[in-house]
Parts: C-alpha cells; structure tokens; sequence
C-alpha cells in the first residue's frame, strides 16, 4: 500500500510503531512490541526527568483481577447506568488477571499491597472479591513501580524522543490508514513514520480546561494533582480523524484542594484528608459561606452515596476552607505525603513547617474576625458568622447533625480567623477515543480508524464507578493487547 506523496514525503524519523505517550499505556505497548521483534519509537510530551504521566505519580498500586469470572462481574457493576459491551468487559478481565505474570516477565517484583480488604472500594458490589493491589518490590509509593518500568523501557532497543509532543496524525493520501505522526520539538515540526502502526497512550484531559467545561458534569473548573502534561492531545487528533468518543464525562473526582498560580498542579489540605485530626476548628463553606458537605467524608474517587446512588462530590464555586488559630499553629496545613502527587513528588516546592510563608504569599487569608474575613473573601458576613457558630454549637454537643461529620469536632477559637480558597480537583479523566477488543480505535460506525490503537486513561473503560489501581492495571493490560495487534499489522509500504 503506498502512494507516490506518501513514499516522498520526508521522515525525520521511522519505526514499526509510534508509541505517543510515555507513562505506564507507552511503557507496557513499547516493551511488549520490542519483546515480539518490532521497532519502537516513544514520543513524551513531558521534558526529561518529568516523563511517566500519572503512573508516576500515583501511589504505585496496579490492579491484578484474580479470576475473569470475578472480575467481569465487579466491571459490569461498576460501570451502572453506563454499561459496558460484554465483549469489552470479557477481554479487560482476562488480560487483567496476568498483569502480574506479565510484571514478572519483564524484572518486576509483585508484593500484594497490605491491608488488602480496605482496598476495595465498593465490597458490597458483585464480584468485589476480585480485587487484589499490587506494586513491585517492597515498598509502596515513591514511584518504585514506574522506576522499574523505566528502568524496563530503557534497557530495550526503543526510541525515546522527550519533550516531543504529538500534534496530529498523519493519514495515507489513498486508503486513509494512519502513516505516522506529526510532532513538535524546540520550535521544529517533525514527521514520524509509523510503518505498522501508531498507539496513543498519551492519557486524559484533565489539565484541559476547554475540555474539562465541555465534557465534566459540575464542575466550571477544575485542576489536576497529577500530571500538568495531559492536556487531551490525544482525544483531540483521534477526533480530527473521525474517532468516536466514550466516558468523556467520568473522571477520578472531585476533591477540594488548593490551586494557585504558582505551581502547576494542586495541593492537598491535610485537615481535609479523612485519615487526619489536626488540633482546632475547621469547616468549608461555598460562595453563600454555608456549609455543603462532610469535610472529613472518604470519598470514592470522588464518588459520594447519596439517595441510594453514588455520585459525584458537589464543589459550589468558590469554596474555601475556614479555620482558626489553633490549627493553624498546629502544623502545615498542606498535606505532604511523599508517595503520591505531582506536586508532593514533582514541583519541588516545600511547604514551611508553621505555615507563615504561605500566609505572606497570600496563599493563606487571615482577619482578627469572621466578619473581616468575609469581607476579604466577599463572601457574605453574617452567613460566615452563622456558619461557625453552628458548627460551634454542633462540636460542643459532639454531632453534626447537618451533614453527619465525625472527625475533628473541635469548635473554633476565639480568632485570629483563616481561610484557604478550595477548587475541584481531580486524579486524571477516562474518557476518550472509543476502542474495541483489539485496542483499534474507532469512529461512530464502529469500524475501526486503520492502524491506530490505544491503551490506558485515553478512552479508558471506566464508565462510572472506579477502583483504585485500575487505570495502572488497564494501562499494562491494554498497552499489551495494542502492541500485540499493532504489531501483528503488515507494513503499509
């Protein structure tokens, strides 16, 4: 298959396979190609030392199903009012199931996480005895699990262009069969040549904000703890060849956190996180400065149950957290932990130990009164006033009888009073390009879109409910059926 403009056109480049994105989907497809005898290039957007999308910063964990049978039913029940073809279902749990094997294969070291029956987001769910978590070696968190894949991709004869975003593919001028892609570098455009095919493991929008308005329900805004670098590159140059889209509307979220212009990605609240009792008094309130939620409650993914269903956390914009003295002398209010989160593990950025930095960066509001502080934040005074001392009325009889809170019922002091602003946050989105069985992507029709493929967060397969270690479970899983596919393509010239 060639055409004359085809064969002429000039390539700064050329592999069997074209691999656009450098995260846990890129690894698995570039490493599971080179072990089947195929040439790859990997194209990151992401300079060197920032690659590794979210799988490098998330807190390492990876699904592995115990049995097909198990985990076609857990699947099929998370994903509810947004089901999932069977056939798609049948092939995510019997290739989840060898991720470990897989894992093994290439130098890693499964240990299954400890404390394995807490890890399962939704026990009361056909089919939850399905999930075991998993990371390589013994230590969970600090990238260990993306270090091994790394260290894996490295050792291989592949291609690694850093800081070479993909911006669009190319199609062969006769039969319309993706040729290659076209990419960016220090101001140059370049042209790859893809002689079998192009995988796509470039991951979500959730640093998108056009997308994020577009395609998520309730949020205006919202800001990633992950990685800065998704940005939808890759749902934008599957839809300019005509692929169907699915899931556009799931993601991991929302949380509350704090976003300021300073630092690409969020900061975690440590009083906000429910494993945690910092001294004082604490609420959060929306732009009314009424409360609207448990500021302590676990959510799943963002997920709350709420009138039988679960759903999404409602995040009225602006939100802030308000709190008193004692808290705020009581440590940093940041959260910090090491083993997960661009910003904890990426941006360099120490937070100080008695929070006066913050303060004088303005990332922290302070007032002598509730009434001052509200006039800052313009929200209104005697709503503020109302709400703290409710909240105070609630902590002295130890029940929060407006929204059930059971953690940190301490009452507020007699002031200085603080406030930190609160967005949506989020881990990454699922939707994306449509795939099928076979990793292709496809339009509308459902055929398939010739010699693309897919794999990971980019159109991934959770519809709704999500279990944790899944999309690096989905990453291995289907970055191996793309690479198998891909692989098994004839060279279009």
């Amino acid at each position: 298959m060639s055409a004359p403009d085809a064969q002429e056109m000039h390539w700064d480049g050329e592999a069997d396979l074209i691999v656009v994105g450098f995260g846990g989907a890129g690894a698995a497809a570039a490493i599971t190609a080179t072990e089947l005898g195929a040439s790859v290039m990997l194209l990151d957007k992401a300079p060197f030392g920032h690659e590794g999308g979210n799988t490098r910063v998330a807190a390492q964990g990876y699904l592995n199903t115990s049995t097909p049978e198990s985990a076609t039913a857990y699947l099929n029940a998370m994903c509810g009012p947004y089901p999932v073809s069977a056939e798609m279902v049948a092939v995510w749990a019997d290739e989840m199931c060898k991720n470990n094997a897989w894992l093994s294969s290439i130098g890693g070291d499964p240990q299954e996480h400890q404390h394995q029956p807490a890890g399962i987001e939704f026990p009361e769910l056909p089919g939850a005895d399905c999930v075991h978590k998993f990371h390589h070696g013994n230590v969970l968190g600090y990238s260990k699990t993306w270090e091994m894949l790394a260290e894996a991709v490295r050792a291989r004869p592949i291609a690694i262009h850093y800081a070479t975003p993909g911006k669009k593919l190319i199609t062969h001028p006769v039969t319309q069969e993706i040729i290659g892609v076209i990419a960016e570098c220090g101001g140059k455009t370049l042209r790859f040549k893809a002689n079998k095919a192009v995988i796509l493991t470039c991951g979500g929008f959730e640093n998108n904000q056009e997308m994020i308005r577009n395609f998520l329900p309730g949020v205006s805004y919202c800001f990633t703890s992950g990685t800065p670098y998704n940005e939808g590159d890759g749902v934008r140059m599957a839809m300019e060849v005509g692929a169907d889209l699915w899931h556009m509307n799931n993601f991991a979220g929302p949380s509350m956190a704090l976003k300021v212009p300073e630092i690409s990605t969020t900061f975690s609240m440590r009083a906000l996180h429910f494993s945690f009792e910092p001294a004082g008094g604490m609420i959060t309130v929306g732009p009314d400065a009424k409360r609207f939620t448990d500021e302590k409650y676990k959510t799943h993914h963002g997920k709350v149950h709420r009138n039988g269903t679960w759903a999404a956390l409602q995040t009225p914009c602006p939100m802030h957290m308000i709190f008193d003295h004692t808290m705020f002398t009581s440590g940093p209010i940041y959260e910090g932990n090491a083993s997960y989160g661009w910003t904890q593990l990426m941006s360099g950025y120490v937070w100080s130990q008695d929070n006066r930095a913050e303060l004088e960066k303005g990332w922290i509001k302070s007032a002598p009164t509730l009434a001052a502080l509200a006039e800052n934040l313009g929200i209104p005074v005697d709503n503020l006033q109302g709400s703290v001392s409710r909240w105070n009325q609630m902590a002295a009889e130890g029940q929060d009888t407006d929204f059930g809170r059971k953690l940190m019922m301490s009452s507020f002091d007699a002031g200085p009073y603080y406030a930190v602003e609160l967005s949506p946050s989020m881990l990454n989105t699922q939707g994306g390009p449509r795939r099928n069985t076979r990793a292709q992507i496809v339009r509308p029709d459902d055929t398939p879109v010739a010699r693309l493929y897919s794999a990971g967060e980019l159109g991934s397969i959770y519809s709704y409910l999500y279990q944790g270690t899944g999309n690096i479970g989905e990453c291995f899983a289907f970055g191996r059926i793309a690479a198998r596919n891909a692989v098994a393509e004839l060279p279009w010239e």
